[in-house]
């Protein structure tokens, strides 16, 4: 286990790859095993890196899994990742979606192995876009009256704009829409 932790220690694998198109940084396994030749044979250390493809409910996923051993082929410690594979990709053939979730999963099986930390890696990141959500905003007490008033001068069915308005109560009544429908009533 000395030295699996003297590897670690020497291993750097920096993010010299490129997505222009979400202009971020990031390294793939390939970087990282490129890093790792060198390392693994000052120490006299191989690397065995296998997939498997598993079904785990109705989606594919390939476990990848690196071995590390030692001078005599003795396994020394081994870990493993998991990633899913979509079921399309536009533009690409199932073989490359398979082998593109393979190279995923390898990845951070040798990210668990060896200590590399993405954290501040794209991949990590919730890239989704978040709303601040809106205070809701209800009708006026005075709009609420003058509606009530209007409604039984008018002798408005209130079921039936209740129904209309899809709503329960009227002072559920959409915000965007009380000025228009007030008017609307006092013109009747």
């Amino acid at each position: 286990m000395s030295i699996l932790q003297s590897i670690q220690n020497e291993l750097n694998a920096p993010k010299s790859q490129r997505n222009n198109f979400a202009k971020f940084n990031y390294r793939s396994a390939e970087d990282i095993l490129e890093a790792l030749k060198p390392i693994l044979a000052k120490h006299q250390y191989s690397v065995i890196v296998n997939d498997d493809l598993q079904l785990i409910g109705d989606r594919y996923y390939v476990k990848a899994t690196v071995s590390l051993y030692d001078e005599k082929m003795a396994l020394v410690v081994h870990s493993s990742a998991f990633a899913r594979e979509e079921l399309t990709l536009k533009g690409q053939q199932a073989s490359q979606i398979t082998g593109g979730t393979s190279s995923y999963a390898r990845k951070y099986a040798l990210n668990g192995m060896f200590l590399i930390d993405d954290n501040k890696d794209a991949d990590s990141q919730d890239n989704t876009q978040h709303t601040q959500a809106k205070p809701v905003q209800k009708i006026t007490d005075a709009q609420l009256k003058k509606l009530n008033t209007l409604m039984s001068l008018k002798n408005v069915d209130r079921d039936a704009m209740k129904k209309h308005y899809k709503i329960e109560s009227f002072n559920d009544f959409p915000v965007n829409a009380i000025q228009a429908f007030i008017e609307y009533l006092e013109k009747l």
